[in-house]
């Protein structure tokens, strides 16, 4: 069900609307032009509103699943069944919540550290009662830990970005695609870097790129930016180059999706010849992304499952919302992400600190992890 919502300061940028047994979803795909929160009743209800990107961005992704599962739990009238029977009905949910969009670590990141809380407790309660209270518990927190995670990958952000200031007072970054509040529970990733700079008074402007063919950019990163008052402009993917070549940006920071081993990181479609353009101008290009968004289980980038989208997203207007504006009978080769090799990624930026490369031009993330681990 759909519910109409005027926007406001305090919850313009409010995506994931969440109570204990409410949850409503901000419909990203009309944005900005109009307001509508969808009411997400159960892990179907989330799993379709993550499929059709009602709800997108890697961290928000995984947050959304988790709460509509959270939210199925709390509002079930009768469940007959052991603990192990209660476990057994989360985990299921939880495995099909992961199909809804592949190409997401952080979705089956949550997934796998859920399941472990669902065993815990079933293991150790004498009522089904118990397993899904410890699970809806354990959801709420990964919402409340999404937005610290967020502000302090912000902040490791501007530092980075601060030690590279030279004469100039300020500089101008651009981004990709929408990695902010909307992307996430609350502040951003790649967008936090953009106002952890901005509060400290060193962005001197943000340029998103229009992001096609869904529009991320114009419609969400462009309506954050205006909505909290930072200097940006749009420009169009395919005005990237030629922005860099004037001189007009300092230093690039995108979101991620999934990040290999080696560095090898997924990320909106576009991303990779931003950073081929980077390169070649000797721009800086940083990831940021949460830990959640490494995968050590993938050797390089070639692992990694690339998502394709439906090819009405290239033939019609909108992202295939609107009118129909190419050829009839075309065909569509239309992949949602692309993966932009370690070696055009000047550093990632985690909620722990910025993961730089080796002396051999390599990163070494899994020492950076394991020493995080290590008391």
């Amino acid at each position: 069900m759909a519910t109409d919502s005027k926007l406001s300061d305090s919850n313009a940028l409010q995506s994931i609307c969440y109570k204990r047994g409410s949850l409503r979803l901000l419909d990203q795909r009309k944005l900005p032009l109009e307001t509508v929160y969808l009411d997400i009743q159960n892990a179907s209800d989330g799993w379709f509103a993550i499929r059709v990107m009602v709800v997108r961005g890697a961290p928000a992704i995984a947050i959304a699943a988790a709460l509509a599962l959270a939210v199925e739990a709390f509002n079930l009238e009768a469940f007959n069944g052991t603990p192990s029977d209660a476990a057994s009905f989360l985990v299921q949910k939880l495995e099909y919540l992961v199909s809804s969009r592949p190409t997401a670590v952080n979705l089956s990141d949550a997934a796998a550290k859920l399941k472990e809380v669902i065993a815990k407790a079933a293991s150790t309660s004498s009522e089904a009662k118990a397993v899904f209270q410890a699970y809806i518990e354990a959801a709420e927190i990964m919402l409340e830990e999404d937005v610290a995670s967020n502000k302090a990958i912000g902040s490791h952000g501007a530092s980075c970005f601060q030690s590279q200031l030279k004469d100039d007072k300020k500089m101008s970054i651009l981004t990709h695609c929408n990695t902010g509040s909307l992307a996430t529970a609350g502040y951003g990733t790649a967008l936090g870097v953009i106002r952890s700079l901005h509060e400290q008074g060193l962005l001197e402007r943000a340029y998103c790129t229009e992001t096609r063919p869904f529009n991320q950019g114009s419609r969400l990163t462009a309506f954050e930016l205006v909505h909290d008052k930072i200097p940006a402009t749009l420009i169009a993917d395919s005005a990237a180059a030629a922005l860099m070549q004037a001189g007009r940006v300092q230093g690039v920071v995108v979101g991620a999706d999934r990040v290999a081993a080696n560095g090898d990181t997924a990320n909106k479609i576009g991303t990779y010849s931003l950073a081929l353009c980077a390169k070649y101008h000797g721009i800086p290009f940083y990831v940021a992304a949460p830990l959640t968004s490494i995968d050590l289980s993938l050797l390089s980038g070639d692992e990694i499952v690339i998502e394709e989208r439906s090819p009405k997203e290239l033939l019609n207007a909108r992202g295939g919302l609107g009118e129909q504006v190419a050829a009839s009978g075309i065909a569509v080769w239309n992949p949602a992400f692309d993966v932009t090799p370690a070696n055009l990624i000047t550093g990632i930026i985690t909620e722990k600190g910025v993961i730089t490369k080796t002396r051999d031009e390599a990163f070494d993330i899994k020492e950076f992890v394991q020493k995080l681990t290590t008391p």
